[in-house]
């Protein structure tokens, strides 16, 4: 199995640390955040992970190298000066995840946030489409995303509502009908497009074609410069 880390957010809620550095290499604990799943991969035997990137991008083979310190081989997809959003970045890397033209699911991770997930419990064949890890709503988001009920299936309506934790499996059969689903949102057009994930999912909840899990233990999404200092103080 292969997996995707998104690394390619341009980070302006963490300004000033992200005029110089991007926000998957800011360190908590002692090591940049993106570390972190480097070594919760490889220790789940994942040995290539493609690494999107775009804001201050050359700074990333700099610091992360090939991999080899990890037992990874990285291979990190340019998306230029403009970031492709989720859905354009998984797109754009498809071609460096999948082996020829089969639905080989791979994990995605987002690069800016810190979780003690155990990786592990991932589905190496999720059901449908996608697999997606949940979590107690944060206070700077209340209202969370989707809810997910006793079947372990996950829909874009109802309550109560989690908030997704940017830890998921997909299939690139999730993205064969992209274009139908965005139409002209703007960046549709693009070369390469730029496009969210998110109605792509909501698209494939409409057909159950989402699993997904509950995870209750410790997740934060590293948007600020408060919360990451909260984090490298907890870690520390």
């Amino acid at each position: 199995m292969k997996a995707l880390i998104f690394a390619a957010g341009l980070g302006e809620r963490m300004r000033p640390l992200t005029d110089t550095t991007p926000k998957p290499l800011l360190v908590a604990g002692g090591k940049p955040l993106i570390a972190w799943h480097l070594e919760k991969l490889a220790a789940l035997g994942v040995r290539e992970v493609v690494v999107n990137v775009s804001w201050l991008a050359g700074q990333f083979p700099q610091v992360l190298g090939d991999g080899e310190r990890w037992g990874l081989r990285i291979r990190y997809s340019d998306e230029g000066p403009v970031p492709l959003e989720t859905g354009g970045g998984m797109h754009r890397a498809l071609q460096l995840l999948r082996d020829g033209d089969g639905d080989e699911p791979f994990i995605a991770v987002n690069g800016d946030i810190w979780t003690d997930h155990d990786f592990a419990r991932l589905p190496r064949e999720p059901v449908g489409d996608a697999h997606l890890v949940l979590v107690d709503n944060p206070a700077h988001h209340p209202c969370g995303d989707f809810l997910l009920d006793a079947d372990g299936q996950v829909a874009a309506e109802g309550e109560p509502r989690l908030t997704f934790a940017g830890i998921g499996v997909y299939r690139p059969s999730l993205l064969a009908n992209w274009r139908d689903v965005i139409g002209d949102a703007p960046g549709a057009g693009s070369t390469p497009p730029r496009f969210r994930l998110a109605p792509l999912l909501r698209a494939a909840m409409d057909r159950s074609r989402v699993s997904g899990e509950h995870h209750r233990g410790r997740w934060t999404d590293v948007g600020t410069p408060q919360r990451l200092a909260m984090l490298d103080a907890t870690l520390a």
